[in-house]
This record gives structure tokens, sequence and C-alpha cells, in this order.
């Protein structure tokens, strides 16, 4: 489909006799038709940065948005607006189905070429082949979201089995592939583009406030484009998001569990930031049991989690992540051995357990472990997830 775009730009573009780019409502940048101008003041920072970030900023989307080409039905002249980075005025196209704005068609204005309403006309026939185009990929995408929500939200058994094979026939061929399940969280806003991520075969948001996207892949190591967009998304999802990705698989049959897999990986990023920005669930370490647990404080490590003894929990965490090694912890902790062995005595005491005891320590361990992560869930408003 993005070859059927690109042609329907250069046919705009040879009928105008300029270069232009085809952008969705979102300002995510589609096609683009090549100039070969030597005005290097063709090349605006707004037509440059939607070329070779595929997007624009929000400034420049209100400052476009102001002169109402969201409602707009026919061309639409903006004037430069220098302190913005829009040094050329534009004429914006845009592209509608059916009376709703699907995107837009970007033209200089400003460039002597003498555009005329008949040709502008002929321009705006193209644009509603575009739109019909941009319309199935909507409906298409829409389609997907409802196959795949419904295999990660379905009871196990015959319905999850039903809803498996609503998704592989949805998807054709290429649905037995090699793909992988990432996970964006929380999530507030509607739906993105499918568009946003490339290779993407399906998204949907899901009752957790979740984002769940399934990308395919040219094969089972080649994570690098999903896992940057993905960021990109995390990002626009706002500073409190996180995001994880699960193990690739081929096929459809295991989506669930990858889907656990994606989201426990971003849970885990929420716990320990230095597994992100897209945690992986193959580097989540203990994590991978943890998230898999119920959110539940065992009673005799509850006394220590309390906020009075918030430095105690931080000494016996970073003790026991370095295995019970006194010089190593107090250096951590910029703290003298004999401080050290005094708060781990103090430990001990609220506690109950003892720190020589391996089996004490790995319910400490745990315990700490768990309340991290019940903590970051909290900090970010979420609730539980699809499991």
């Amino acid at each position: 489909m993005k070859d059927d775009y690109q042609e329907l730009v250069d046919e705009i573009s040879a009928l105008l006799g300029m270069p232009l780019t085809l952008e969705n409502r979102d300002f995510g940048l589609i096609a683009f038709g090549v100039h070969d101008s030597d005005d290097e003041g063709v090349m605006d920072p707004v037509r440059t940065r939607s070329i070779l970030t595929r997007k624009s900023t929000p400034a420049v989307r209100d400052w476009f948005e102001g002169f109402g080409i969201t409602r707009a039905t026919g061309p639409v002249r903006i004037p430069a607006a220098p302190d913005a980075g829009v040094f050329r005025g534009r004429i914006c196209l845009p592209v509608r189905h059916r009376g709703t704005v699907l995107g837009y068609v970007w033209l200089l204005d400003d460039t002597g070429q003498g555009l005329t309403d008949d040709r502008l006309a002929a321009a705006m026939e193209v644009t509603g082949r575009i739109g019909a185009l941009l319309a199935e990929e909507v409906r298409a995408g829409t389609d997907l979201a409802r196959e795949f929500r419904a295999v990660l939200t379905a009871e196990r058994g015959w319905q999850r089995d039903m809803a498996v094979d609503a998704l592989r026939t949805a998807l054709g061929p290429g649905g037995d592939g090699p793909h992988v399940v990432l996970c964006v969280t929380p999530w507030r806003g509607a739906d993105p583009t499918v568009r946003a991520v490339a290779g993407t075969a399906a998204l949907c948001t899901l009752p957790d406030l979740s984002l769940a996207l399934l990308v395919r892949l040219r094969s089972a190591d080649a994570l690098g484009p999903a896992l940057a967009a993905t960021e990109r998304l995390r990002d626009a999802a706002g500073p409190e998001a996180t995001a994880g990705t699960a193990t690739p698989r081929r096929g459809l049959a295991e989506l669930p569990d990858a889907w656990h897999e994606a989201l426990s990986a971003a849970h885990a990023s929420a716990a320990q930031p230095r597994y992100g920005p897209v945690a992986q669930w193959s580097e989540i370490g203990p994590y991978r049991l943890l998230t898999s647990l119920p959110a539940v404080t065992d009673p005799a490590v509850r006394p220590l989690l309390t906020p009075a003894h918030t430095d105690l929990t931080h000494t016996a965490e970073v003790y026991l992540d370095h295995a019970g090694q006194a010089g190593r912890t107090a250096s951590e902790l910029g703290i003298h051995r004999q401080t050290l062995y005094y708060r781990l005595s103090r430990i001990e005491q609220l506690t109950g357990l003892d720190l020589a005891d391996g089996e004490d320590r790995l319910l400490l361990h745990m315990a700490l472990k768990s309340a991290r992560l019940k903590s970051a869930r909290l900090r970010s408003g979420e609730p539980s997830g699809v499991q």
C-alpha cells in the first residue's frame, strides 16, 4: 500500500510541478515528492523535520490546525511564520473521505509556480483517491485491533482458539511468520496509527490502560526497529509510562503468553529503570517470576516496609543485591561497616529473620523486590494487567 501512496503523491507532484508531502491526520509522514531545486529555502526546518523524523512537533501541528485545516474541504493557504521555523508559506490540500479528514497534502505556496485554481482542483481529485486508501487502512486497522484484543482477553479454551483463528484469517499468510508482542503502559490516548511502528501487524488498547502491539519481524533477532519505535510511543505516552517486549515467536498460538511477557517486562522496567527504556523479558531476571506472583506482603517483612524505615529497607536490598558482601554494600551505601552491621541487626530485630540463613535471606529479597514492583505500579496509577 505504501507504493500506492507514493504513486499518487508523484501524480500530484507532476500535476503541479513542485515537491510536496503527504501526512496523516496526526501529522505523521506517509510519502513525499523528491525535489530537485537548488534553492535551499525549499527545505525549511518544518519540512526537513517531517521528512527526517517522519512527524511534526505539537507546536507546528497547533499552528497549522489554527487555520481550520481539519474542517476545510478545499485548499487552505497558510502564511509563512519564521519564528516557528516555517520560512515558506504553504497550501494544505485536506485529504478527506466521506466527510472525515484523514490526512493532508502540503505544498509550498511562494515558489513562483503560479498554481491556478484548475490545477489545484485537479490535485484535489487525486487527494480523494488518497482518502479512499487511508479509509481502507483505517478499517483494516480497526478490524485487526478488534481481533487482536479478543485474543488477549478471551478465556482459555475454545473462546481463545476461535479468537486466534479469526486473527490469523485477518492477518493472512503473514500471520504464521516471526513476530514480537510489545507493550506500552499506562496508555491513556487513542490507538495510534499502525504506521507508528514499522512492520506493525495489529495494535489495540486494553482495559488495564496498556497498549499492545503485534509487530512482524524479518527474523527473530531483528528487533531494532520495533524497539526504537516502541520507545517513541513510550515517550509520547508520558513520563510515567514504561514499555516491554516479549520473546519473539512464530505463529499466533502463544500470543497470550507473549502478552504476559511484554506486560511483565514493562512492569519490571517501572520497578527497575535500568531494564529500560524498552525492557526485554529475557533480561529482567527475577522479575520474570515476581511479576507472575500476587502482590502480597509477607507478614515478617511488613514492619520493615514502613516510611519510618526507608533507610533500613534500602540497606537490606543493597546488601542482598550484593550477595551479603559487607564491604561492597558499605561502599555502595557510602557508610562505615559498623554502621552497616548496626542496620543489619535492626533489620533482623524488625523482621525476626536471620540474615545468615539462606531461606530467610531469599524470603526478604523476594519481598523487597515485590514491594518495589508494587510501588512502581501504584505510582503509575495502573490497574492489574491482563494475565
